[in-house]
């Protein structure tokens, strides 16, 4: 019987494993050797794919964050649909999914923390890409004439900033509130009021 073939080291095969050591370890304590000896590779393995372990960390942080993305742009760009309706399933979808990922995947959303305290490029480019689709809807209901905003991106900044309690990792003790949910109502209402053209 022939030898079995092990399965070839890739990228994403290194991300998923690295998921797996960080809710393990935690991101103070995971390695790149912790990923390499789960992987049963040298580490140096690992550092042909990703440089440094805050390469890694980042490709880690930065797919994570994707999937959260891909529902939000579900909801900015589905037709039909008025820019106020949109705007608030999106701040709703917002709020849940790190209600959630807070709440279930507690070791990649500390990572995340920890990459927002180091002002990473993954956090910025994953913020920017949030604030552009807000930006879209705005645009969408003030050309519909359901929206007013004199300065889109400005108002589309504004808005992030104004619901940051509900998405900032910093805030994430208090989503464990009892009334959190009818803060975020009372908060999102009174944005999506002030919007109205």
């Amino acid at each position: 019987m022939p030898p079995a073939t092990a399965e070839p080291l890739t990228p994403e095969r290194i991300l998923e494993t690295t998921e797996e050591v960080l809710r393990r370890f935690g991101p103070s304590k995971a390695t790149v050797v912790d990923v390499a000896r789960a992987l049963g590779v040298s580490h140096g393995s690992v550092y042909r794919h990703f440089p440094s372990k805050a390469a890694l960390r980042e490709a880690v942080t930065d797919r994570w964050l994707a999937k959260s993305v891909v529902l939000l742009e579900e909801i900015a760009s589905a037709p039909g649909r008025s820019a106020p309706s949109k705007l608030e399933a999106w701040l709703e979808a917002l709020f849940a999914a790190k209600r959630r990922k807070a709440g279930e995947d507690p070791e990649l959303f500390a990572t995340y923390t920890v990459l927002l305290g180091e002002s990473s490029g993954v956090v910025d480019d994953h913020l920017n890409e949030l604030i552009a689709q807000l930006a879209r809807i705005i645009a969408e209901g003030v050309a519909a004439g359901t929206l007013a905003a004199g300065d889109v991106p400005a108002a589309a900044r504004a808005v992030f900033d104004a619901t940051g309690r509900f998405h900032d990792p910093q805030y994430a003790a208090d989503w464990l509130s009892p009334t959190i949910t009818a803060e975020f109502e009372a908060v999102t209402g009174l944005v999506i009021r002030g919007l109205r053209a």
